[in-house]
């Protein structure tokens, strides 16, 4: 268990425009992401992903749980867990309770099924972060984790794993040697080239499958999304 000197720390939630509004042309953008990621598996099976950025506020978060709505809007039985230990996200935008979740899982005992919250929407859980512990990375990285996703594959046809960015910690480097593919979130005029490079080179080294790159560019009135298949170039 984790020490009182835990903190409960929530970040600011992140906007759900598949929710909010289905038809506009983000969404629809969000929709051809989950296309695309399912024809780049088309012949390996695909039931756990990553969602990490290089750097901070590149909209990770954003396009993990809008990714996690389409998903379940086909019909697949899907979970998003927040793996984010260090800012988390996800239960503020889906208002529930942040008391219990991933770290207190890793952290002790019980079935990872007792962990998921159902939402309102058909066919999607989740998995909050839980009361923040200091180690992260170590709880990411244990045979704990392992144990788990692979209890909860037997429930859920996709899991999706919102985790910190890659330069900051390893808890996403760690993560992504665990699941079937990674996708990789970067922002006009946020991302440097050499975070970018340094990502690419890390996912690398833990053996991931980059599915593709969330082009995240905004404007004045919406923010747009472009994938690209396959691995970050230089």
């Amino acid at each position: 268990m984790f020490k009182k000197k835990s903190k409960l720390i929530a970040q600011s939630p992140v906007s759900l425009v598949t929710l909010k509004d289905p038809k506009s042309s983000v969404s629809e953008m969000f929709r051809t992401i989950r296309s695309n990621i399912r024809f780049s598996m088309v012949d390996e099976p695909l039931k756990t992903m990553v969602v990490t950025s290089s750097g901070p506020s590149e909209g990770k978060s954003t396009v993990a749980s809008n990714l996690a709505v389409v998903f379940a809007d086909s019909k697949i039985k899907t979970l998003l867990i927040d793996a984010d230990l260090r800012r988390p996200t996800v239960a503020m935008t889906w208002h529930v309770s942040n008391v219990q979740g991933l770290s207190n899982l890793l952290g002790g005992h019980g079935q990872p099924l007792a962990f998921c919250q159902e939402t309102a929407v058909a066919n999607l859980s989740i998995m909050p972060s839980g009361v923040l512990p200091p180690n992260p990375a170590e709880l990411l990285d244990s045979r704990r984790m392992t144990e788990v996703l692979e209890s909860l594959k037997a429930h859920f046809d996709m899991i999706i794993i919102d985790t910190p960015p890659l330069v900051a910690a390893t808890d996403a480097q760690v993560l992504s040697a665990k699941v079937d593919g990674v996708v990789l979130v970067t922002r006009e005029r946020k991302t440097s080239k050499g975070n970018l490079v340094r990502a690419k080179e890390l996912l690398e080294t833990a053996n991931a499958k980059i599915l593709g790159v969330v082009y995240n560019g905004a404007n004045s009135v919406i923010e747009n999304y472009y994938y690209y298949g396959g691995k970050a170039n230089d």
